[in-house]
């Protein structure tokens, strides 16, 4: 807008100084052109003067571009798969005194005695395997007779031992079974990064 009024201001600066020269071939116009010189010079003032007191146009606001939504700061890494393994290698000290067995020294024992606590051992672990495990063997044939590997077998439910050639299928006698599971149903612990590990099995003292 304030381009156009300058513009127009100037047109009529234009016929006013058109207004004062002297035009031969029209003598008859001459006293309108004495008066159209003053019009036009006032108007072209009045013209200047709206543009200059035209308001400024006020810069658009700048609209804050959005930020990409940040990813919340990474927690440290809970410890709880280490506390599910002690709590696990817990059960196994409560329930068939593995910790005890394996920590002590049984040279200082007889073969009978060691044979006593071993089943006590046995009996208590395997206790503890069935309740929270669903164990089967890899092969159910017995160890000793003449078994098949396919082929594309799994590398975690084999080993391969002797003489390897070829690729699968192998034949071969089967020296282990193997074990694997179906199912783990551990108790679930929520632990900080900085909680320290369970006690396997606390001491017991006894007051006097």
């Amino acid at each position: 807008m304030r381009v156009a009024l300058i513009i127009a201001a100037l047109l009529l600066v234009a016929v006013s100084a058109a207004a004062v020269v002297p035009v031969a071939a029209v003598p008859a116009a001459e006293p309108f052109r004495q008066d159209l010189a003053p019009v036009a010079l006032a108007l072209a003032i009045l013209v200047l003067i709206s543009a200059f007191l035209q308001p400024r146009p006020k810069a658009p606001t700048p609209t804050p571009s959005a930020e990409p939504a940040r990813p919340a700061p990474e927690r440290p890494p809970a410890r709880r798969a280490d506390a599910e393994i002690v709590q696990f290698l817990a059960m196994l000290q409560e329930k068939g005194r593995l910790v005890d067995f394996l920590m002590d020294d049984i040279n200082a024992y007889s073969d009978a005695q060691v044979g006593a606590a071993a089943r006590v051992v046995h009996a208590g672990c395997k206790g503890v395997l069935q309740e929270h495990f669903s164990i089967s063997p890899v092969r159910t044939e017995r160890e000793g007779s003449e078994v098949q590997v396919p082929a594309g077998y799994s590398a975690d439910e084999y080993r391969l031992v002797g003489k390897i050639a070829g690729s699968a299928p192998f034949s071969g006698v089967l020296v282990h079974r193997g074990w694997k599971t179906d199912r783990v149903k551990l108790p679930q612990l929520l632990r900080g990064a900085a909680d320290p590990l369970p006690a396997i099995a606390p001491a017991e003292v006894e007051v006097k």
